[in-house]
């Protein structure tokens, strides 16, 4: 077992119970090839409950600084975190997450940027579609629905992957795919939010 299912592994023991984590989707998660993983952004918890909750192993942007905290900075290459500036505007991020998505692995990425308090989902940055344009990989959306409290539910939604294709084929720029991975994303929380079951 390599540090990544290891940590992986304790994470989940931790987190599973407490969060009372559901999976849902895991049958619309593609078993190989590239994968941008595309999720909203509710708690500094996220990148580790998506991590753990996928069945691939997660490679996820960190800002820079975390890289420079002593700990954090000999961990997190381990559990495939790369550094990147604030604003999605790095080119070195930019290139290692294509170069990574292109070698068949799993990228996930909170277009959102910023962890969103407000319960709503806000707006992507453009960095989600242009990785969805230059990647050559399927784009998964995925809803992390909480709230973060102990002993409350908390869900993960993978939904099924969106066609990028046609917006290839038809030179789409980055905001409007954008635009159309946060729809997927949103109609994932409309859909299986508790308050739409009453």
């Amino acid at each position: 077992m390599d540090f990544y299912q290891f940590a992986k592994s304790v994470v989940f023991t931790v987190l599973k119970p407490i969060y009372r984590i559901e999976v849902i989707g895991l049958e619309n998660f593609p078993k190989e090839g590239g994968i941008l993983l595309c999720s909203n952004h509710i708690d500094n918890l996220d990148p580790p409950i998506v991590g753990i909750c996928s069945p691939r192993p997660v490679n996820f942007m960190a800002k820079e600084e975390l890289f420079e905290v002593p700990i954090l900075k000999s961990i997190l290459p381990k559990v495939h975190a790369f550094p990147v500036k604030r604003g999605l505007s790095d080119r070195q991020a930019l290139r290692i997450s294509i170069n990574t998505l292109k070698e068949g692995q799993v990228v996930g990425l909170f277009p959102e940027g910023t962890r969103n308090k407000t319960g709503k989902l806000g707006k992507g940055f453009s960095g989600a579609g242009f990785f969805a344009l230059r990647g050559d990989a399927n784009v998964v959306p995925c809803a992390i629905i909480g709230p973060y409290k102990p002993f409350r539910k908390l869900k993960v939604v993978f939904g099924e992957p969106i066609d990028i294709e046609p917006y290839r084929e038809n030179r789409a720029k980055a905001e409007e795919v954008t635009d159309v991975i946060m729809a997927h994303i949103q109609a994932l929380l409309d859909e299986h939010h508790p308050e739409n079951k009453k």
